[in-house]
């Protein structure tokens, strides 16, 4: 039996920065990673993804060459050279993070690690030898996987998730995709500038309906314009055929059947805890009903001693989560407090324009009872966003009535992400929306069009918002 201070089931995003940092500061720290060193972000998720997705942004700008001035000239998307870009980018990531393994003094174990009592884990390796390891203190953060769900014929198809999605070596005839969430919408946008024609299957009337009616319509408008065909309200029957080759969806549509035909098939349906096999049962780590990690706002599990971290602990989808949760770990581990309530957690949807908000939307504020101002102005009052010839979408803010206080804030635009960041801290800072209205932004950047919009006239949600709410 091998003891060390740290033990780490899994070797995401913030299980690596948790082991870099607790080794850094002396302690005895392993870290057992199935397959991925640094686990799904740098190697089949957030990180190759966007750089295939950049990779048709530039796909998208031969296009639409003769709006820059620059002649239209035939060309040709080479698959491979796209896949040799991406991993290219991954090779390097995993030598850089290998590197601060060594730096560190983290141990990196690539092996198959369980539970085989409380804070004892055996590594199996893929020549049969094993590893016993005890840890004073666990960190479970093994992540999700691509959900496939029950349709009949899905799995037998063998669909693309974004795994096969970014490994793929020619440019697919037609993909049909299975979704409406973001990793559908980001690889449908995709794989259209690519080359592909796509369809995407939603079982609601709109496109991320859990969003204000503005970004659905938005999305929706996206993509049709870049021939990307939309098939909502539906709900997909049977499959069969194989991906690759040919498939075949059977939906029911209004009441009735609908079919259509495809070369490949990508399902982006959700995910799935990795929770499974790894004998958390032995370690008295409890999981709910959906297979999620049971833990407190500290990340502490039903366990002593051990802590989860990021997707498996039910945390939000998002890489800069699992960091977070990786602070609150080891604040909670070296004599601090912090927990998961009241975070305030950003986003981005990485089609072109961006998707991001951080705070309340629309929606939500509705929901809630909270009175608000409105403030909202198109991309085109963005003089940068002129210059760039990318003026499609708009910003929006919720500010409180009463108070200058930022509730909440959506950017669907170029940059969105970007500009979004600037506004979430004003926001962490408690300073009012006039601070950035009145501030001095280098001129001409996309943050400067806050303060148009800031300046813009707000309209008033007091009324409706608390009348819908109690409805």
């Amino acid at each position: 039996m091998e003891v060390y201070d740290l033990v780490i089931l899994g070797g995401g995003t913030g299980s690596t920065i948790a082991a870099w940092t607790f080794a850094g500061q002396g302690q005895r720290v392993a870290v057992v990673e199935r397959k991925y060193i640094g686990g799904s972000c740098p190697n089949i998720a957030c990180l190759p993804s966007k750089n295939i997705i950049h990779s048709a942004k530039v796909a998208s700008y031969f296009r639409r060459s003769e709006e820059f001035g620059i002649a239209k000239r035939d060309f040709t998307v080479d698959m491979e050279g796209v896949r040799t870009r991406k991993r290219n980018m991954v090779r390097a990531l995993n030598e850089a993070y290998l590197d601060n393994y060594e730096k560190t003094g983290a141990e990196l174990i690539l092996g198959s690690g369980r539970f085989i009592s409380p804070k004892t884990l055996e590594v199996t390796f893929a020549d049969g030898r094993n590893r016993r390891l005890r840890g004073k203190n666990v960190i479970v953060g093994t992540g999700t996987h691509a959900a496939l769900g029950a349709i009949p014929g899905l799995a037998e198809a063998q669909p693309l998730t974004h795994i096969e999605a970014l490994e793929l070596d020619k440019t697919p005839g037609r993909v049909i995709v299975i979704s409406g969430g973001y990793i559908g919408l980001e690889f449908s946008q995709a794989l259209r500038r690519l080359g592909s024609k796509v369809t995407i299957v939603a079982r609601d009337g709109r496109l991320l309906p859990g969003e204000d009616e503005d970004i659905s319509e938005a999305l929706r408008d996206l993509f049709l314009d870049e021939g990307v065909d939309l098939v909502m309200n539906a709900e997909v029957k049977r499959i069969s055929g194989k991906s690759g080759d040919s498939v075949r969806v059977l939906l029911e549509k209004n009441g009735g059947p609908k079919t259509l035909e495809g070369t490949h098939l990508l399902a982006a349906m959700g995910r799935v805890p990795n929770t499974d096999g790894i004998g958390l049962e032995l370690a008295s780590v409890e999981v709910t009903g959906s297979g999620y990690i049971k833990v407190n706002e500290r990340l502490q599990t039903t366990a002593p001693g051990v802590w989860a971290i990021g997707e498996v602990a039910g945390s939000p989808q998002f890489t800069h989560v699992s960091i977070d949760d990786f602070r609150i770990v080891h604040a909670n581990l070296t004599g601090g407090s912090r927990v998961t309530t009241g975070r305030q957690v950003p986003f981005c949807l990485f089609t072109d324009p961006e998707f991001a908000r951080v705070g309340l939307s629309e929606n939500e504020a509705t929901a809630r009872g909270i009175a608000y101002r409105l403030f909202k102005t198109p991309m085109e009052a963005n003089l940068r966003a002129r210059t760039l010839t990318e003026t499609r979408g708009f910003l929006k803010a919720l500010v409180e009535a009463g108070t200058d206080r930022i509730l909440g804030f959506t950017a669907f635009g170029v940059g969105g992400g970007e500009i979004m960041t600037s506004v979430q801290i004003a926001m962490n800072a408690g300073l009012p929306y006039t601070a950035l209205r009145d501030a001095i932004l280098t001129h001409p950047t996309l943050v400067e069009g806050l303060i148009p919009l800031f300046s813009a006239v707000p309209s008033a949600h007091a009324a409706a918002g608390v009348a819908k709410a109690s409805a």
